[in-house]
């Protein structure tokens, strides 16, 4: 059983955390656009690609008991100077230098934490997603969609890179390989549809025979899909040549009071709109995939399990 997670974020970490001990061969392809926080200020500061989906990535194919693990999740104290920066991003920026390239850090940080997998660049060209809103506005920089400065009701009408990328082979390899290809759950905008906007990703999964699947958010996003129903992020991905096959749904309900926090922060849970998804000629799965004590998230777990079962 071959599978790949195409993503970035908590959403990979959740899926490749759950996957790793019940499949044969894991990849997970990972967006290298991010330009904000710790990843941002070493990106800007040594010209390296952004670290930080890397890191998570490995933390999450890692032994969950391992201190490599841990200390690859540090993160520095705010009344440090290095306030802000995980260990883990400041790890492979230094591990770079001394290995000569991105790639080759990666491999030696997989050998290091003895990850269950592999982590692959999406592409190794430096390029920043753009967006264009309804009112004409342009948005340069991951962390200007993440993180909005403009009013936060516009929508997005287009995203694209700015140089365009190409895909790495081996993220187009383990594509063409896979059983399984599961694509998010994470930020549609700021850390799923920028994989599939290199050029290779999406005529990958044309030509892949694997069983693709979309995993949808839990929740909203204030400034990215304020008011999306599932029918709206799926729509999106096929639009930018994600071709899912299966879309997978939340059913269950989170208690009123962390609804409540959430909302709030103007984020509401995604309606599962069954008809129009139908029409979009996708299989619908609708099921508890979620775990909520303290956050709204995909439960590791039931997730991987109701994959390995489509």
């Amino acid at each position: 059983m071959r599978a790949v997670v195409i993503g970035g974020g908590t959403g990979s970490f959740t899926v490749l955390r759950g996957l790793k001990s019940r499949v044969d061969e894991l990849s997970a392809v990972v967006s290298m656009f991010d330009s904000g926080g710790s990843t941002g200020l070493l990106r800007d500061e040594f010209g390296i690609l952004p670290p930080g989906d890397v890191r998570r990535c490995l933390v999450a194919l890692a032994d969950e008991n391992d201190v490599l693990r841990k200390l690859f999740m540090f993160r520095f104290d705010e009344n440090s100077s290095l306030k802000g920066h995980s260990f883990g991003n400041l790890f492979l920026a230094a591990l770079a230098e001394v290995a000569g390239s991105e790639i080759e850090a990666i491999k030696q940080a997989s050998r290091i934490l003895h990850i269950k997998g592999r982590v692959l660049p999406v592409s190794f060209d430096n390029a920043n997603v753009c967006a264009e809103l309804e009112n004409g506005l342009l948005i340069r920089g991951e962390s200007n969609i993440d993180i909005p400065h403009h009013d936060p009701r516009l929508r997005i009408i287009k995203e694209w890179l700015e140089p365009e990328a190409k895909a790495s082979p081996e993220a187009v390899d383990a594509i063409l390989k896979a059983d399984l290809v599961v694509i998010g759950p994470g930020d549609l905008f700021s850390s799923i549809i920028p994989n599939l906007l290199v050029k290779g990703i999406p005529e990958a999964l044309k030509k892949s025979k694997a069983k693709i699947v979309y995993v949808c958010n839990l929740m909203t996003k204030h400034g990215e899909t304020t008011s999306f129903k599932a029918s709206d992020h799926l729509k999106e991905i096929i639009r930018y040549g994600g071709c899912p096959e299966v879309i997978v749904c939340n059913s269950a309900k989170g208690s009123s009071s962390l609804l409540h926090k959430y909302a709030s922060q103007n984020q509401f849970p995604v309606i599962v709109d069954a008809e129009v998804i139908k029409k979009l000629d996708v299989k619908l799965v609708s099921a508890d995939v979620m775990s909520a004590p303290e956050l709204i998230r995909h439960d590791s777990e039931k997730l991987a399990k109701l994959l390995l079962e489509i």
